[in-house]
């Protein structure tokens, strides 16, 4: 039992891969695969990378939650949670743009990818030093945010291969709540990303 936290992190790495190849595919990024695609194809890849995302964020939660109730944190495993992380996360914003012209969601987009690999730079120079980052509650409520955000993203995004009706009336009010969410990850990633920016300097300064 004490092992099923590294197994589930692991899978969502495994899970991660699994769907921005098949978000990439079914946008035609994959020679001699996307050529050949009809569109039902193109849309059973954008569900099944739906769910693959959707599956991996709540493992997401359930290795932490496992790892406390048994005592099972390993030093493996608290290298392994915070990429498999940022493998989803960055994994799920390039899936995204793969599948077309998003205007409202390219800033967003842009800062969450930046804000990662800054922290994650910051973590290793730090690491090097001896400076530790830990995670701060608002850190935990980006995460939730940014995976509700971009599961509510890629599910309007991927509209059609649900079988929904194209009509201004259901896919308006969806994309509205959507980029709502997609926006408000962002600013809480940027916070987050200024407050470890910040400990870092005070550590290294100190």
């Amino acid at each position: 039992m004490k092992a099923l936290p590294n197994i589930l992190t692991s899978m969502r790495l495994v899970l991660a891969l699994f769907m921005f190849v098949a978000l990439a595919t079914a946008a035609g990024a994959t020679p001699w695969v996307s050529e050949r695609l009809t569109l039902e194809a193109q849309f059973t890849l954008q569900r099944w990378a739906f769910y693959a995302f959707v599956v991996a964020a709540v493992t997401d939660w359930f290795d932490g939650w496992l790892a406390r109730k048994y005592d099972a944190v390993t030093v493996w495993g608290s290298i392994l949670d915070p990429i498999g992380d940022k493998v989803l996360v960055c994994g799920a914003v390039l899936g995204l743009m793969s599948l077309g012209p998003q205007p409202l969601v390219l800033l967003p987009a842009g800062l969450i990818l930046f804000r990662e690999f800054t922290v994650s730079a910051l973590r290793e120079v730090g690491a090097g030093k001896g400076i530790v980052l830990p995670v701060t509650m608002l850190a935990k409520w980006k995460t939730a945010l940014q995976m509700t955000a971009l599961a509510a993203e890629l599910f309007v995004a991927s509209w059609g291969a649900f079988g929904l009706p194209h009509t201004p009336e259901l896919l308006g009010p969806a994309s509205l709540v959507a980029h709502t969410l997609f926006w408000l990850a962002a600013l809480v990633t940027v916070i987050t990303g200024a407050q470890y920016w910040e400990q870092t300097r005070k550590a290294l300064a100190g």
